[in-house]
């Protein structure tokens, strides 16, 4: 029997685990608790070599609290390269220490170019690296996000790798940004919107790679904080997974979420990061856990966020069939 697509891991987990969410592991210096700073500071000074040893035992202890609520993790690649060399390989060690928890790992990396550049930046994240005629794997992610802004010759490279490997892929359809709008919703000479028209191309592009479960493991990326435009994407994407970002502290919430899922229950994966891991912080919790018990609120608010979601699509779902009478 042939290994299962990435997409149907991922809705094999969700269904497991009843959650179609995803916690981003965005670790920023100044929101990690003192007591980790303080350890390796004093061992590696304030660089980035304790920087970086820092936010892998805040994400260790992040995913040894949620790994067995959520199907996947979403580890922002902008804020471990902000730390170098060192910063790459707290990358590589969270990656594969989410992996040991049989948890699913979404690089977000934004990722394109053009020709063998294209390739080099797939074969890192999604594919194998020949060495002198050995074999070497990347950073083994299990998906990536990325930029459609070059057109086709430039999605091929990971798309291919999708196919060979097993693995995905989440396009930029409609960002979670104030000014997304700025360029994704310019019109065209037919009406039709700019991202209207990357969701029918992310459509096309993802029809040859089905799972069992009907859905492609070329998705979208559509932002909890326009749902509106939620709605009409996923008329438009029959098929594609979409990874919705802005919910929590971006100010996108569960109601507006679930218009990127189908009438089946599936179809989307909601994340949230800084809502989730630095949950300590919020007021609601700071009494109870105090910054020592960090990831216990990270538990909490990760609970939260599924029911807050499910309960959603439990009422969409009542909604969908009282139309239907």
């Amino acid at each position: 029997m042939s290994e299962k697509s990435f997409i149907d891991k991922l809705i094999e987990s969700i269904r497991q685990k009843n959650n179609p969410s995803v916690v981003g592991l965005d670790p920023r210096i100044d929101m990690i608790p003192e007591q980790i700073k303080t350890k390796y500071f004093k061992e590696h000074g304030k660089t980035t070599v304790g920087a970086a040893y820092a936010v892998f035992e805040f994400n260790k202890m992040i995913i040894d609290a949620i790994y067995d609520l959520v199907p996947a993790v979403k580890p922002q690649m902008a804020f471990y390269e902000a730390f170098g060399q060192e910063g790459i390989k707290c990358l590589v060690k969270t990656i594969d220490y989410a992996k040991s928890r049989n948890l699913l790992v979404i690089c977000d990396g934004k990722r394109n170019d053009i020709g063998t550049t294209a390739k080099a930046y797939s074969d890192a994240y999604l594919g194998e690296t020949s060495i002198d005629g050995e074999i070497s794997w990347g950073f083994s992610c299990d998906a990536l996000t990325i930029n459609p802004y070059l057109g086709y010759d430039g999605i091929l490279p990971f798309s291919e790798n999708c196919a060979a490997h097993r693995k995905g892929i989440f396009v930029l359809v409609k960002t979670s940004n104030k000014s997304s709008g700025e360029i994704q919703d310019l019109e065209t000479k037919d009406g039709r919107r700019i991202f209207e028209i990357v969701a029918e191309k992310v459509s096309e592009w993802g029809k040859d790679m089905l799972g069992v479960n009907g859905y492609s493991s070329v998705g979208a990326v559509v932002g909890a904080t326009y749902p509106e435009q939620a709605k009409i994407l996923r008329k438009i994407m029959k098929n594609a997974y979409i990874l919705v970002p802005g919910y929590g502290a971006q100010g996108g919430d569960a109601e507006g979420a679930v218009n990127c899922f189908n009438n089946d229950g599936l179809g989307a994966i909601v994340n949230a990061s800084r809502s989730i891991i630095y949950a300590y912080k919020q007021e609601r919790h700071k009494s109870l856990y105090g910054e020592s018990g960090f990831a216990e609120a990270a538990r909490t608010e990760a609970i939260r966020m599924r029911n807050d979601i499910n309960g959603a699509l439990e009422r969409k779902d009542q909604i969908d069939r009282k139309t239907a009478l």
